[in-house]
């Protein structure tokens, strides 16, 4: 067997390293436990001293034409499309969705350099009309300064671009931490912004074995603008708290409970099939995933035959295989959380119509691998009506009344995606207007794009990322009072 290799992951004032002190942690294929890599731990002083390079690299930067950033994040998404089945292949080794799904993510990634390329320079003031006939006002956006990053590894590619993408075009050096599960696509995406021109200093990386004593620097370094972040809603509170504190600008995209609402004139067919297609989205693992189905009972059983038809169909299994369309889960806790909020749902009273078991056998044995399941019965009482599932697990609810789901839909404290299917666009405009949701998908399974708004109200996060509003996260405005 060839050794594992050993990949300098520390990249900070424009060189890649490793550790100081030779720290390494393991990276492994979710798939079948196999460890693929060791990178760099890094340790508290590497982070400030990321910090130190970004805050060192700002004011060169930040007085580069719109222009002149445009073009660098032109070269980097000419460069991430040309290496896209090589960032694909790597992440689907790392994270393990399947092939197709990891070359859609690298598309994806690359619309937010080329659309962040396209803001940069549509980043405008105005004046204003003063009541003195010698005064003028003239409001000016400036980048907010150096900004902390901290991304997840269920989109490993895409969340990295999502936010250095809009922070480079407004001017701004980043410090990026990536999840410590996927930090080779995080290396590979810093490789491009390099060979694109950015200059030493404006992106840094740094990867760590914990976690938390990153998330601290950020909040507590004053040479700390911005903290953004993408991942769970505890973990973000802990952040915003420390932001707070320090009065730091910050936004947040966090979990989600997506409610997935078929009315009684929705077509069930239509209605079972796309919500067979966002349910197993890379295993489930992803925040905009609906993790409640509300079905009419007037629809109900067509809807059922369809729907855990197609599910059970979905394929299981490493993703670099031919035909399959569900990868590993991420890790053993993963797992495990499928099985409680299984268990706990099917000892009060659900019905499993399909999948509701880990997969253990053969291909299986030493990966994290959960069935794709449906859930029938399930009530309000159940862990998995309350809890985010971020897993293959689909609970199916029955109503009767409008008014009634709505209500169910609205009872979470998170609020970033939800799903309605109806024929009637009045009833989709109602609908629409009293969920309290950041994003509703009408008849769609994928309201998003880099040139739409993306986030989130209630538990589900503070800000948005991707379209006009995603560059302003990263810009201050400035008020210029001039005595004629």
């Amino acid at each position: 067997m060839s050794e594992v290799p050993f990949v300098e992951s520390l990249f900070i004032g424009g060189t890649w390293r490793p550790a100081r002190d030779g720290a390494a942690f393991a990276v492994t294929d979710p798939s079948n436990g196999r460890e693929i890599a060791t990178v760099a731990a890094g340790a508290v002083d590497e982070v400030r001293e990321a910090i130190d390079a970004a805050h060192d690299a700002l004011e060169a930067w930040s007085a580069r034409t719109a222009y002149e950033r445009s073009e660098i994040l032109y070269r980097a998404h000419r460069l991430m499309l040309e290496r896209a089945e090589e960032l694909a292949t790597l992440m689907t080794t790392e994270q393990g969705k399947p092939l197709r799904a990891a070359r859609t993510e690298v598309r994806y990634a690359a619309d937010f350099l080329v659309w962040f390329a396209e803001e940069a320079k549509r980043v405008y003031g105005r004046t204003i009309p003063s009541a003195r006939a010698d005064q003028r006002f003239i409001v000016q956006h400036q980048p907010v300064g150096v900004v902390g990053a901290v991304t997840p590894w269920n989109y490993p590619i895409s969340m990295i671009t999502r936010k250095v993408g809009p922070a480079l075009a407004a001017g701004c050096t980043v410090v990026l931490k990536p999840a410590e599960t996927t930090p080779l696509c995080a290396v590979e995406v810093f490789r491009i912004l390099e060979e694109a021109g950015v200059p030493p200093g404006v992106v840094n990386l740094v990867t760590v074995a914990d976690p938390a004593p990153v998330g601290t620097e950020f909040t507590t370094n004053p040479k700390v603008a911005k903290v953004t972040f993408t991942g769970s809603t505890a973990v973000g509170r802990m952040l915003a708290e420390g932001a707070g504190r320090s009065l730091k600008r910050i936004s947040l995209e966090l979990g989600g409970h997506a409610p997935f609402i078929v009315f009684d004139d929705a077509d069930p067919v239509h209605a079972a099939k796309g919500a067979a297609a966002i349910k197993l989205l890379n295993t489930g693992q992803a925040c905009i995933v609906p993790n409640r189905y509300f079905v009419h009972a007037s629809l109900a059983t067509e809807f059922l035959d369809v729907f855990t038809a197609r599910i059970g169909r979905m394929r299981a299994g490493n993703g670099h295989q031919e035909g399959v369309t569900v990868g590993p889960l991420i890790d053993a806790a993963s797992v495990d959380r499928m099985e409680r909020q299984v268990g706990d749902a099917v000892q009060r009273g659900a019905k499993v119509l399909v999948g509701g078991e880990r997969l253990t056998d053969g291909e299986f044995a030493d990966g994290h691998f959960y069935a794709p399941t449906v859930l029938s019965e399930v009530t309000p009482d159940m862990t998995i009506y309350r809890e985010e599932t971020f897993g293959p697990v689909a609970p199916v609810i029955v109503f009767g009344d409008d008014d009634d789901v709505i209500a169910m839909a609205n009872d979470t404290s998170y609020g970033l995606a939800s799903y309605i299917y109806t024929t009637d666009i009045g009833r989709a405009l109602r609908t629409c207007e009293r969920l309290r949701f950041g994003m509703v998908g009408v008849n769609d399974i994928n309201p998003t794009s880099a040139a739409a708004p993306f986030g989130g109200v209630k538990d589900s996060g503070i800000g948005r990322e991707g379209a006009q509003e995603g560059i302003h996260e990263y810009l201050e405005t400035r008020l210029v009072g001039l005595s004629v």
